[in-house]
């Protein structure tokens, strides 16, 4: 394996020079660097950004303009994911000067297709990763799937998998050469799709990553997908009987919901911690007679609320997903409640399963789910034995998070893969599931990273990209560290202490702390200031 010259010599300079004279060094390597024995994979581009330098990049799912990023070069390539078709993926490389020896991976969002830069400079420059990321073979935002068909299958393997397994070879390699060292350890960080992402990669690659965080993820597509449009059909149409308005969702039903559950934790907060114990009556709204409907619920719509907070199951009792759980009122609407069929959802069928543009989502059934389930090519993550990657021969770790508010994913398919997992692992091996898998979640939080009430600033995707960074970068406040901590360390978490910013923005400062526990345990309320994460308890 060769390294190019002026890197191996940039190498054994920079340790020697400081200032302006490295940063040239680092310049100087990154505008020569070529890619070597590395079939397949070509160097599309490189540019050098000195530390304070504007950082302006934008693709059709992710973007960065930021002047605040350390010294790094960026490194564009061309990926070859399929020879005989010419498939091929975008990924990029990012390496900084200041450069901690080891590897991270980015994940994507719903359908995108683009490197996810805003977490290759806010994550991994910014704690001095040398990070890679892929547009996973296509070119789109994280709502449009019609790049995957009709029949466009070599696309959607790309999706799926192919593109971030070839992608993590390819970016080790440029790290190797680039530094003329490989890196020490590599870890993933991803959510929604990229906790698919990365759950493919433990189930299927289990050398691709010695840890990995994942946040809610999208990994059951055959059964998230029916019970997406399941939970649009309870309320659709729009100005049906069934009808719930945003206005309802936001104030009345969520006012009745903390009313019944708020103070289960000990306070009163506007949060619920732990939906599970929350046994919501949505009875209690009824209209009575001659009472102004826009503060009171109909029965077709107290119908409604049964069903979207309830266990989809099909008429022959096939379980498929979890329902919505109390206290993400406030995001429902503005995630899969909204006047017309969730698009993610709808594309799902047209164009990845049935192949037909004219499907209509109204007809759903059970033959159409499973028509997912037996699809050719597998987009779900829900192989339960990890023995390979958790085993003695890899030792990987796992950090799952979610939030109790998710208004895309129901917060049930997390714990459901979890207890999947732990199932499968205890009755077929001696390993101990606190050993490598750990499972947080987060009260208040929506989905993804940025949204909701409640404490969602601790290090998870895109949450620094979306001015919302941990309040350190220590192992307790950053998921991140964690991760290295457990990997190198053996240091594993039992809890993290998380922010909430004010309007889920940093700049105006922080309004509360709060602990965030490991599943199966819940935030309580032990006394003391309520903004302050030590007056709670996890238990």
């Amino acid at each position: 394996m060769r390294a190019s010259a002026g890197l191996v010599a940039l190498c054994s300079l920079t340790t020697a020079v400081v200032g302006d004279n490295a940063a040239e060094l680092w310049e100087a390597g990154c505008s020569a660097f070529t890619l070597q024995d590395s079939p397949g994979v070509a160097v599309a581009g490189t540019a050098y950004y000195p530390a304070g330098a504007l950082v302006n990049i934008t693709n059709a799912f992710s973007s960065i303009s930021t002047d605040t990023l350390p010294a790094f070069c960026r490194v564009e390539l061309l990926i070859t994911t399929n020879a005989t078709s010419g498939k091929t993926a975008n990924t990029e490389v990012w390496l900084p000067d200041a450069w901690n020896g080891r590897f991270i991976g980015f994940g994507n969002g719903g359908w995108g297709g683009g490197v996810n830069v805003a977490d290759l400079g806010f994550v991994a420059m910014n704690q001095g990763f040398a990070g890679m990321s892929t547009d996973t073979g296509h070119s789109s935002n994280a709502l449009n799937g019609t790049w995957g068909g009709p029949h466009n299958d070599d696309a959607i393997i790309d999706w799926s998998w192919r593109a971030l397994h070839l992608s993590v070879g390819a970016g080790k390699e440029v790290v190797q050469q680039y530094y003329s060292k490989p890196a020490s350890k590599s870890y993933y960080l991803g959510c929604s799709t990229g906790g698919r992402q990365g759950l493919k990669s433990v189930q299927e690659f289990p050398e691709d990553f010695d840890g990995v965080v994942v946040g809610s993820p999208a990994n059951w597509m055959s059964h998230l997908q029916p019970w997406s449009i399941h939970i649009d059909l309870n309320v659709l149409p729009a100005g049906s009987p069934q009808w719930i308005s945003p206005e309802l969702w936001t104030g009345i039903i969520h006012d009745e919901v903390l009313r019944q559950c708020d103070n289960l934790d000990g306070v009163v907060d506007g949060i619920i911690n732990n939906p599970l114990v929350c046994n919501f009556r949505p009875e209690t709204l009824a209209c009575r007679p001659g009472q102004n409907s826009s503060t009171c619920l109909n029965l077709a719509q107290i119908q409604a609320l049964h069903q979207i907070y309830s266990t989809y199951y099909e008429t022959n009792q096939t379980y498929i997903f979890a329902g919505y759980y109390p206290g993400g009122e406030q995001g429902y609407p503005e995630g899969l409640l909204t006047p017309t069929i969730e698009q993610i959802s709808q594309n799902y069928y047209q164009y990845f399963i049935l192949n037909d543009t004219t499907w209509d989502p109204t007809t759903l059934n059970y033959s159409i789910i499973q028509a997912g389930d037996e699809s050719p090519v597998d987009l779900n993550a829900i192989e339960t034995n990890i023995t390979a990657y958790a085993g003695p021969g890899h030792n990987g770790k796992i950090i799952h998070y979610v939030g109790w508010a998710d208004q895309l994913i129901s917060p049930g398919n997390s714990l459901h893969y979890y207890e999947t997992v732990h199932a499968y692992m205890q009755s077929a091996t001696e390993l101990n599931i606190d050993d490598y898998y750990r499972l947080f979640t987060v009260p208040g939080m929506q989905h993804w990273s940025v949204n909701g009430y409640g404490a969602n600033a601790f290090g998870g995707a895109s949450q620094a990209a979306g001015g919302t960074p941990p309040l350190s970068y220590d192992p307790v406040h950053n998921v991140v560290s964690a991760v290295v901590s457990w990997v190198e360390d053996g240091v594993a978490p039992d809890y993290f202490i998380a922010a909430y910013y004010q309007n889920n923005n940093q700049s105006q400062g922080v309004a509360f702390t709060r602990p965030l526990c490991k599943y199966p345990q819940n935030v309580v309320y032990a006394g003391g200031d309520v903004n302050q994460s030590t007056s709670f308890s996890c238990v």
